[in-house]
């Protein structure tokens, strides 16, 4: 007898394409956050060097959580670099900016991300769906906190 956990409708499907482009972003930027840990420099360097591999290493965690909600939504996930550019809503960083710009390029994009998870949050609500709305809270408290963090640096 086979059976399914999830059988695929178009409100799952809407919300596998959000959480898609959640996972490019988050994606994004772990390698960017991992960039700023490898290049950053200054008097503050070892604090910082210790904070964003702190930061990296809980993204990386969670791109494996989003993606396999993606697939027990009943949708493929994409795994390429070409195709979490192209779907991320984040910029990119290819250069070595000052460890200050890390820190406000950083802090945008965790409010960017939690901005995100809200949006997807009240499609999944509306869908019934409460283990995305479960792993989505848990994605908004850990960016808030991320950006409270990087926010006092800034003061």
């Amino acid at each position: 007898m086979k059976t399914s956990t999830h059988k695929k409708t178009q409100s799952s499907q809407s919300i596998a394409d959000e959480l898609t482009h959640f996972l490019s972003d988050t994606y994004l930027l772990y390698l960017k956050t991992q960039n700023f840990h490898w290049n950053v420099t200054g008097p503050n360097f070892y604090s910082l060097h210790s904070m964003f591999e702190n930061q990296y290493k809980q993204l990386a965690d969670v791109v494996d959580v989003i993606a396999e909600r993606i697939r027990a939504l009943g949708c493929a996930t994409p795994a390429s670099f070409s195709h979490f550019i192209k779907l991320s809503s984040l910029k990119e960083e290819n250069g070595v900016p000052s460890p200050s710009d890390m820190i406000h390029q950083l802090l945008k994009d965790h409010e960017i991300m939690s901005h995100h998870a809200k949006i997807i949050f009240s499609a999944a609500e509306k869908a019934n769906d409460q283990a995305t709305m479960d792993m989505l809270i848990e994605r908004m408290t850990e960016h808030d906190k991320t950006a409270w963090m990087l926010r006092s640096l800034l003061e």
